[in-house]
């Protein structure tokens, strides 16, 4: 059902607007934005089948659920107390105060929350696993004051269960006088009978399972080594040439097949592996020379001097050479002599979470297919000319790599929201960011750089230009459909990572990370004995910095 309700939405998004070819780049393009925000609609849409085959689960075994939450709502329960009773969640059902035996109005309506769904799952695994011991926490809204709790300690005690904790607290919510804290030790079915019997009370104004104990795990999976990697490979199947009819390849068998085979190489591609070579046709090689001679002409005069000084030197490794595609294999040894990063090949477009995800790893994720040769200065999506020519020299810059890096740090744990903020913020800055240079704007974004008319555009006097501002570039409309109208301006390098590393730290992720390079981990930094570790590093390196600062000084006296 989840997987259906995603291919829906898949072939819903591969269905685009007809859109006009301008100076090299279509009036429609891909956004990461747009992924992030397609991703989100996904997970909506998952977790609503989740909950309602859960529901039918629940009727099959007799713990009837005439009731779904909205899926907007999932997952919105608070750890503690003190964030639960601030929570403006959906009313619950209201039931006899006197029903003690679980009996319930078969007219009311219902809660079901994650954690219940969760908990669920875990006990229809098998008999076994209903009668399985589970430690919970409940967050009870009483309406009629402390007299309740004797209920409520005669419910548990009548599901067979244990009270390891009981704590209460005057509520702030309206129309209840206090809010209790109880923790319990129950078989898993006991529990999900216990949370049904308590809402059948009108004593309670809520009743609420809270995260304890693995019951429910809110932080989203995500790599923790490079080798995790392959296992983020998701695509969003958009600007397909199978799949849009607006796609230059979308009538060229042979183009789509090519296309395919390409693919196939990537999917195969496992951690460590050498990248594939491609043996690249000579149309392919002619459509890369066309955009590479019109990049040099613009390079010397639009593009900052990071990106100059890094196509230097991959001109002078015999890498960037006009009538040769380069080998990723080849740009990805560069990248690791210069910066650290490399390369690992993609089919296609993946997702927003898994894009940014690769970063945190100093891996960029580049696509080996080329764009329709009848349309050398257009394409949809992203392919090997637009990223080798647009991104690459940038990730040789070691001040542009860290900053690629950190974005990538900051998406590892973060909400869908905030994914979406980070991908505006990527948007802005990696594909369409300009920054001053001598008084003068120079583009860095890869966008703009393999984009003639929008490159033209964003220097012109007619666009809008906004000193770069993570928190308010996070939340800028992006425009899809025509030239950006904004555009956002950093300083430097430097003082635009600064500003990201301080709007990261109000970010929700409850945790910090960082990229061990060593073993190519990254690192929770969730206990004293990690933070130790650390410190102790740092202090080494603080020494050997402060013994050459000396050594320097010496010298120069002498």
């Amino acid at each position: 059902m989840a997987v259906a309700a995603a291919q829906k939405n898949r072939e819903m998004f591969a269905i685009k607007k007809s859109y006009s070819i301008e100076n090299g780049y279509p009036s429609r393009r891909r956004s990461l934005v747009d992924d992030a925000r397609f991703e989100t609609l996904v997970v909506k849409q998952t977790k609503q089948s989740v909950l309602e085959e859960a529901r039918a689960r629940a009727n099959d075994s007799g713990l009837e659920s005439d009731f779904i939450q909205d899926a907007a709502h999932v997952g919105d329960n608070e750890k503690t107390i003190e964030d639960a009773t601030q929570h403006d969640e959906t009313k619950n059902g209201h039931f006899d105060a006197d029903n003690d035996d679980g009996g319930e109005k078969g007219d009311e309506d219902y809660t079901l929350t994650e954690e219940e769904v969760i908990l669920q799952n875990a006990a229809s695994e098998s008999p076994e696993a209903e009668q399985a011991m589970q430690k919970a926490a409940l967050l009870l809204r009483m309406r009629e004051g402390m007299g309740s709790l004797a209920r409520i300690l005669k419910t548990i005690d009548n599901y067979k269960g244990c009270v390891e904790h009981l704590e209460t607290r005057p509520s702030q919510a309206s129309g209840t006088q206090f809010d209790a804290l109880v923790k319990v030790s129950m078989s898993r079915i006991n529990l999900l009978q216990l949370i049904r019997s308590l809402r059948q009370s009108t004593s309670f104004a809520g009743v609420n399972l809270i995260s304890e104990n693995n019951i429910s795990n809110k932080t989203p999976w995500f790599p923790r080594h490079a080798s995790d990697l392959d296992n983020c490979n998701h695509l969003m199947t958009k600007y397909e040439p199978e799949l849009d009819m607006n796609h230059p390849g979308f009538a060229d068998k042979d183009y789509r097949e090519r296309r395919k085979q390409i693919a196939e190489i990537a999917f195969a591609y496992k951690y460590s592996d050498p990248i594939p070579s491609i043996t690249y046709l000579e149309t392919e090689n002619a459509t890369w020379q066309r955009v590479f001679n019109t990049v040099l002409d613009l390079m010397p005069k639009h593009a900052c001097k990071e990106y100059k000084a890094a196509f230097g030197k991959l001109q002078a490794a015999d890498i960037f050479v006009p009538h040769r595609i380069p080998q990723l294999e080849d740009v990805s040894n560069f990248l690791r002599k210069h910066t650290g990063f490399t390369l690992r090949p993609a089919a296609g477009l993946l997702t927003a979470r898994d894009f940014l995800a690769s970063l945190a790893f100093r891996v960029f994720q580049s696509t080996q297919y080329v764009r329709h040769a009848n349309s050398p200065f257009h394409t949809p999506e992203p392919d090997c000319i637009h990223e080798l020519l647009g991104h690459i020299p940038l990730l040789a810059d070691p001040s542009f790599a860290q900053f690629s890096q950190e974005i990538g740090l900051a998406s590892l744990g973060a909400s869908d929201a905030e994914i979406e903020k980070l991908s505006t913020v990527y948007w802005f800055t990696v594909e369409f960011g300009l920054c001053k240079e001598n008084q003068q704007l120079k583009a860095y974004g890869a966008a703009l750089l393999s984009s003639i008319g929008e490159l033209l555009h964003a220097l012109s006097d007619k666009p809008e230009l906004r000193p770069f501002e993570p928190a308010s570039t996070s939340v800028q409309p992006y425009q899809d459909q025509e030239y950006q109208p904004i555009y956002y301006v950093a300083e430097s390098f430097e003082d635009a990572k600064d500003k990201f590393r301080r709007w990261v730290s109000t970010m929700s992720r409850p945790f910090e990370v960082r990229f061990n390079p060593h073993t190519e981990r990254v690192e929770v930094l969730d206990s004293v004995d990690k933070l130790e570790t650390l410190i102790w590093q740092l202090n080494t390196e603080m020494l050997h910095l402060t013994n050459a600062v000396k050594k320097l000084k010496g010298s120069h006296f002498e």
